[in-house]
């Protein structure tokens, strides 16, 4: 068994991978702001109330591979205005849909924003169907002086099974299929609660990063398989949702090809968390992170009651989603992908969510499978509209 003495190198270990390389000015990767287009909402109308049929589901599957989605003509502005149209569902179970207008939207980006080409790409592997690739590289966070604090408290836990981000005041950034299936919306969706995981008081205050014995983090469930300590005792603090936002891009894909471009919803909640949140930013090229590194935050379910975090180098990527192999487990997904980067203007480091993590996903083609985790990249049009969702005007929105 580890002693306590040995914690506190564990602990400048893990501080050490969450920052990034002492870069000179002139080499450091920034966060560029760039215009943002405006998507605004335009007229509302009821819709039947949904059914609530079937149980949220925490992987996602499709027949469309990276190639395969880079393949894909680009959407024209009618597609857009159709894809980003929304629906929101109310606690007291109306659910309403709204459509929008696009302003301003340049369907060329920036150079600095463009995924282009990123050099030799990762090809993925074919695997068996799991979710750990190699070595266990997830890190279980725990103890009040590191769980309270950001960025792990920005983390959340859905009632339906899956995780989010807090990126407003009263508002939780997650993957669409966390409530919505495609067909309709999921069991526990018109009462769908945030978790914010709190540790009890008998918690131990110098315990805060859980490792294997031997620090190698071998898979789940291998020769050194992952026990927490018996006193790490765990409660969440729960808060209603009072809307739920869902773009019909996903409603409309129903979970394949262009419906993965659009796995993200937005949670209001009934009260404000009182919570630091984590600001949205749009999603740069993998190339312009520094180390291709992302990172996310999540409640995996093999870790029940543990706050679980992971980096790993991000892969491929198409204008709308990111490919990688971070390990992960069901539950993780509606987690917040974010990276670290240099903002000039405030002259400090910062950290901005640039994703959602939509989970595990296999493509069988000609008898084999391929494996990947995905995420869906913030766009500026999503950004603009999620940001809209947040603020309620677009005059804050106009910079990502």
């Amino acid at each position: 068994m580890r002693s306590r003495a040995a914690l506190p190198r564990f602990t400048s270990l893990f501080c050490l991978l969450l920052l990034p390389s002492v870069l000179s000015s002139s080499s450091q990767r920034q966060w560029i702001l760039q215009h943002i287009p405006v998507v605004l909402p335009q007229q509302t109308e009821a819709r039947p109330t949904p059914q609530f049929l079937n149980e949220a589901r925490l992987d996602v599957a499709s027949p469309c591979d990276p190639e395969c989605h880079k393949k894909a003509p680009r959407p024209s502005y009618w597609d857009l205005r159709s894809l980003l149209a929304y629906e929101t569902l109310h606690s007291d179970g109306q659910l309403t849909e709204t459509a929008i207008e696009i302003y301003g939207y340049n369907p060329y980006p920036s150079p600095a924003y463009s995924s282009g080409s990123s050099g030799k790409a990762e090809r993925s592997h074919v695997r068996r169907k799991r979710q750990i690739f190699g070595h266990d590289g997830r890190f279980s966070i725990a103890g009040q002086n590191f769980l309270l604090k950001y960025p792990f408290s920005v983390a959340v836990k859905l009632s339906t099974g899956c995780s989010g981000t807090l990126v407003g005041d009263r508002h939780v950034l997650t993957a669409a299929h966390c409530v919505h299936d495609g067909k309709n919306y999921v069991k526990g969706a018109q009462r769908l609660r945030v978790g914010f995981l709190k540790p009890k008081q008998r918690d131990v205050q110098y315990s805060s990063i859980y490792l294997p014995s031997n620090f190698s983090n071998h898979i789940v469930g291998g020769p050194a398989q992952y026990s927490p300590p018996a006193n790490d005792k765990m409660k969440f603090q729960w808060i209603r949702a009072k809307r739920t936002h869902v773009p019909k891009g996903w409603i409309k894909g129903n979970a394949n090809d262009i419906g993965m471009d659009y796995d993200y919803a937005l949670l209001e909640l009934k009260k404000p968390h009182k919570r630091r949140h984590m600001k949205l930013g749009v999603s740069p090229p993998a190339q312009r992170l520094p180390g291709r590194r992302v990172h996310f935050s999540g409640f995996d379910n093999d870790r029940p009651g543990q706050l679980v975090y992971r980096f790993c180098r991000a892969g491929e990527e198409t204008s709308d989603l990111l490919y990688q192999h971070c390990d992960a487990q069901p539950g993780a997904s509606g987690s917040g992908v974010y990276a670290r980067m240099w903002d000039s203007r405030r002259r400090r480091w910062e950290r901005k969510v640039i994703g959602v993590f939509s989970g595990h996903q296999w493509v069988e083609k000609k008898g084999t499978s391929q494996e990947f985790n995905v995420a869906v990249r913030i766009t500026p049009l999503k950004y603009a509209q999620i940001c809209y969702w947040i603020k309620g005007n677009f005059v804050d929105c106009r910079e990502g």
